[in-house]
């Protein structure tokens, strides 16, 4: 550094002015060129592990290309504000210190960061392509927490190099708990109910929900820590606190093992003496329907003698979970029992009513009378 210095010294003339800018011009120089061939190497280090099977060497390469060439900038700035330092004593080149482990702290942070989103995609697209179920609420879940734990070391680390007493900001972070804690109960509950529900997972993103106590029906979108979107099925977001979860019951139809068939089927009273036949009928068909579950409930009986029709309950179970595949079997099957009752020669029933009229009571069987229309005016 001292030869270098007095080569400087010569070229200059002795002029320490001058000599200061060319040193200055020096490292700035050093740091431009460096910085663009680190982006250059991070780019053929993209290009390169985008073509491998691993998907972390991926992950870790795109995490760095932004926050290192930062970090250079960084460090070389500083550098040259140290050289200026040096031959000027301006108190405002003592915050260079503070400034750089700040720069450093936060370019690593933003490096664990980005590190932690393309493990979390990475893990995500792995399963995607072992064919594997994507467990997304819990890969989101881990990699909140991973992010938060980042942040608040990252806070605390830069907070020490700052001269302040960890031990003291936790203190005061203790007695001002308490006071959020009040101020912000409603926030603090959504986040514990945010919290239940990544841990008893009553449902996933991609679930589809419901409540039976409030009116939200619909896909679960995103889980966060106080919001949960739900995309309804006229495609309206709804945002629910998650604090309401801990509160309500939650049906998850997206986890049903079967979907079910019931349906009251109506015949006439006429038709009594061939309810039987039809009643053994449909069962021979159900049992024979490859889309039916035999191993669920299968019931098809008399049910109730209704006020206009002899009521056949069928009740049945498909195979399928899926609601469109669901609607085009349940029309099969109606469809079918339909053809049932036509074969016995029956019909099915639709609502009637018979008026008895007694015998004798002209009030009733008289046919009405004409009533004059007014005259017009």
């Amino acid at each position: 550094m001292q030869q270098l210095d007095a080569w400087l010294s010569r070229l200059t003339g002795g002029d320490a002015t001058l000599t200061l800018v060319v040193q200055v011009f020096l490292v700035v120089s050093v740091v431009v060129v460096g910085n663009f061939l680190l982006r250059r190497l991070l780019d053929r280090l993209a290009a390169r592990t985008a073509q491998t099977a691993n998907p972390w060497d991926e992950a870790l390469v795109n995490a760095a290309r932004r926050p290192l060439p930062l970090l250079a900038w960084i460090v070389g700035l500083a550098f040259a504000a140290r050289i200026v330092q040096s031959e000027a004593d301006a108190p405002v080149f003592e915050a260079v210190g503070p400034l750089r482990t700040i720069g450093v702290i936060g370019c690593l942070t933003w490096f664990l960061v980005r590190l932690i989103a393309n493990m979390q995609a990475a893990i995500m697209q792995r399963q995607l392509e072992r064919g594997e179920a994507v467990d997304r609420t819990t890969v989101d879940a881990i990699g909140k927490l991973l992010r938060v734990s980042v942040l608040i070391t990252a806070t605390l680390v830069g907070l020490q190099s700052l001269g302040f007493s960890i031990s003291g900001v936790l203190a005061f972070g203790g007695i001002g708990g308490i006071a959020v804690g009040f101020a912000a109960k409603d926030l603090l509950a959504n986040f514990f109910g945010g919290l239940m529900v990544y841990l008893d997972r009553p449902f996933a993103v991609g679930d589809w929900i419901r409540s039976p106590d409030k009116a939200i029906e619909g896909t679960v979108e995103d889980i966060g820590w106080r919001l949960t979107r739900i995309r309804t099925f006229d495609k309206r977001p709804l945002y629910v606190p998650n604090s309401i979860f801990t509160q309500i019951a939650v049906e998850n139809p997206s986890r049903m093992s079967h979907r079910r068939i019931k349906e009251y089927i109506g015949v006439r009273y006429d038709d009594m003496g061939v309810v039987a036949r039809i009643v053994d009928d449909i069962k021979v068909m159900l049992r024979a329907h490859p889309e039916i579950e035999q191993t669920q409930t299968m019931i098809v009986n008399l049910d109730t003698f209704g006020p206009s029709s002899v009521d056949i309950l069928v009740y049945t179970f498909t195979r399928t979970t899926n609601w469109i595949a669901y609607h085009e079997i349940k029309q099969d099957v109606l469809l079918k029992i339909a053809d049932i009752v036509s074969a016995h020669g029956a019909e099915i029933a639709f609502p009637t009513r018979t008026l008895h009229l007694l015998p004798g009571d002209e009030s009733l069987s008289a046919p009405p009378q004409s009533v004059p229309a007014p005259a017009s005016r």
